[in-house]
C-alpha cells in the first residue's frame, strides 16, 4: 500500500510540534474535501521527487522550489521542516519492493473560506517505465506555448515558473503529441525560443557545451537538471543556462529530457527528424544520477 501523510496545518506559524502534525492516512480512502480549492479550482502547488534505493533525492532543492511556488501563489509561508519530516516518514513506511519510486507533495489553498492550507505527502510507483525510456529514448514534438519568451517579467500574474496543480494544458499537449505519433513535447515561445517539456527540463549538447533553456523565460528550475549539470561539469563539459533558439536544436549533438523520475532520457526524434543518441554519455549520466544519496 503506498504511504500517505497529511501535514496539518501546513503553515510555518503552527505551534503544534511537527511529530503531532503528521497523520498517517489510507490513500485509498477519501481524505480531501470536495470544497477544497485544490479540487474545485486547481488552486495549489506540488513537487515530485525521486527515491532510489530508499534515498529521497534533492529534498532541499524540491522544498526550496515548493516555497517559491507558494510565494508566487500568495499561499502562507510553509513549514518546510514538517514537509522534510513527512518525506522521510513516508519513505520509511513505503513497503512495496521497488528500487525506484516517487514522493509527491501537494499543498492547496484549502477548503474555500477556511484560510487554512491543505497538504499531503504521498509515496507511489509511477506507471511509466522510465528505465525503458532511458534505453530506448523518446520521440518529441515542438508545440508553441502561446507566450513570448519574456512573459514572466511582463505578466507575473500568469504564474509562469510556478509548479501549480493546474495541469490541464500539460496533459492536453501530451494528447496532441500522441496524435502526431510522438511521446512527449518541448514547448516553444511565440517568438521562437525553446522552453521546457510539460513535466521535464531540456538539456542540449553542443560540442563540449551543455545547455538548458534559461529560467528567465518563466520555466521551472529543474532539480534533476541541476544534478545532471554537476555530472557534466565533472566530465569536463561547460554548462550554462542560455536563451536557445529553435533552429539551434537541429545541429545539437544530443538532446535529453530530464526529471526526478526519468533522470536522463535521450530524445531520439524531434518533429519527425532523427536525433543522435549519445549512448555512452547517457548511460554514464544515469548511473551517476541513480547513485545519488541526497
Amino acid at each position: 500500500m503506498p504511504a500517505c501523510l497529511i501535514v496539518s496545518p501546513a503553515e510555518a506559524s503552527a505551534s503544534v510540534p511537527t511529530a503531532d502534525r503528521l497523520h498517517v492516512v489510507d490513500p485509498a480512502l477519501p481524505q480531501v474535501s470536495v470544497t477544497d480549492l485544490g479540487v474545485t479550482r486547481g488552486d495549489g502547488i506540488f513537487e515530485v521527487l525521486g527515491v532510489v534505493d530508499g534515498h529521497p533525492q534533492a529534498v532541499d532543492a524540491h522544498l526550496r522550489r515548493l516555497a517559491v511556488s507558494a510565494a508566487m501563489l500568495d499561499l502562507p509561508a510553509l513549514d518546510l521542516d514538517a514537509f522534510r519530516a513527512a518525506i522521510h516518514q513516508v519513505v520509511a513506511a513505503f513497503d512495496e519492493p521497488h528500487r525506484e519510486y516517487s514522493v509527491k507533495i501537494i499543498v492547496t489553498r484549502g477548503i474555500e473560506g477556511s484560510g487554512v492550507a491543505t497538504a499531503w505527502v504521498l509515496a507511489f510507483k509511477s506507471a511509466d517505465d522510465y528505465a525503458v525510456e532511458r534505453q530506448t529514448g523518446v520521440s518529441v514534438v515542438l508545440l508553441e506555448r502561446g507566450y513570448p519568451h519574456d512573459i514572466a517579467s511582463r505578466a507575473p500574474w500568469l504564474l509562469a515558473g510556478a509548479k501549480t496543480l493546474s495541469y490541464a494544458v500539460n496533459k492536453a499537449v501530451l494528447r496532441e503529441a500522441a496524435r502526431r505519433g510522438a511521446q512527449d513535447v518541448v514547448f516553444t515561445s511565440s517568438d521562437g525560443y525553446v522552453l521546457e517539456g510539460p513535466s521535464a527540463s531540456l538539456i542540449v549538447k553542443h560540442g563540449r557545451h551543455i545547455w538548458t533553456p534559461s529560467t528567465s523565460q518563466g520555466i521551472l528550475r529543474g532539480t534533476t537538471q541541476a544534478a545532471a549539470f554537476e555530472f557534466f561539469a565533472d566530465a569536463g563539459y561547460a554548462t550554462s543556462e542560455v536563451l536557445l533558439r529553435i533552429d539551434q536544436l537541429w545541429d545539437a549533438d544530443a538532446l535529453w529530457l530530464t526529471s526526478s523520475g526519468r533522470m536522463l532520457v535521450p530524445v531520439r526524434e524531434l518533429d519527425g527528424r532523427p536525433i543522435t543518441v549519445d549512448r555512452e554519455l547517457t548511460d554514464a549520466g544515469n548511473a551517476a544520477l541513480l547513485a545519488r544519496t541526497r
